[in-house]
């Protein structure tokens, strides 16, 4: 069997860690990979190495991946994995066959490995040129001025910050609200429910009843209720949340978008 040669570009060693335990998992130690945390890194490594494949986040240490994707051709498909919203990688056909959203799973990883690995046999995938490179970085600072990407949470022994990505649930709470993250773990937010609204996703966040705005990403069940309703389980959350009769028309539409 062929040993694959694969590149990781990373800047959190835990995402690292997992993306080279996946690895070694799927191909049974069948593999060599290198790993850089930096566009400069990744950019000497691809001047001295050919790849089968790349693994790559969009935000590394000194920028984003996209700026050594621009100045280094390349010659083989690229699996981004990132936090990034998946409306961003609707902007171009990529070479780049795969995405994974974090916090993906194993299950996530294998299903963007073999769908390399079928296209790669056909042949079936384009070079990352110019214009769709140019395409993801629009779309990449139309994401970054458009919504709201962390909380700053104040706590009794300081500061922490709570990305976005991370909340399942939202719930008022008088003046302020509660975020339940996907661990089941609440923060307090010192803002109003409809200010925090204005500022996510509306792609990814949902405002289901007055008081409550869920997650799309961490969704594991929807059942019909009484009067029109829908009752929603969400992962690292114990009651479940319930869209009001007047908005589950609309709720139903908007996840099917």
């Amino acid at each position: 069997m062929k040993i694959m040669n694969i590149l990781i570009l990373e800047d959190e060693i835990p995402a690292q860690q997992k993306l080279e335990k996946y690895l070694l998992e799927y191909f049974e130690d069948e593999i060599y990979y290198d790993w850089a945390r930096s566009i400069s890194e990744g950019k000497k490594l691809l001047s001295e190495n050919k790849y089968d494949f790349i693994l790559s986040d969009i935000q590394l240490l000194d920028g984003i991946s996209f700026d050594l994707f621009d100045e280094i051709t390349i010659n083989c498909p690229i699996i981004f994995c990132s936090a990034h919203d998946d409306y961003l990688f609707k902007a171009f056909n990529t070479n780049g066959i795969a995405y994974i959203l974090k916090p993906y799973s194993k299950a996530d990883f294998n299903k963007a490995i073999e769908k390399y690995q079928s296209l790669f046999n056909q042949g079936n995938y384009n070079k990352l040129n110019s214009d769709t490179i140019s395409n993801l970085k629009s779309a990449l600072q139309e994401e970054n001025t458009s919504y709201k990407k962390r909380f700053v949470i104040k706590k009794t022994k300081g500061i922490q910050l709570l990305n976005v990505t991370d909340i399942s649930l939202i719930e008022a709470s008088g003046d302020f609200c509660i975020a339940t993250d996907s661990s089941g773990k609440r923060h307090t937010i010192s803002q109003t429910l409809g200010n925090i609204f204005q500022q996510l996703n509306p792609a990814k966040f949902f405002k289901i009843n007055r008081s409550e705005i869920i997650n799309i990403d961490f969704i594991n069940n929807i059942e019909s209720h009484f009067k029109n309703r829908l009752l929603i389980t969400l992962q690292g959350v114990k009651e479940k949340p319930m869209t009001s009769t007047s908005i589950t028309s609309e709720f139903r539409k908007w996840l099917e978008q």
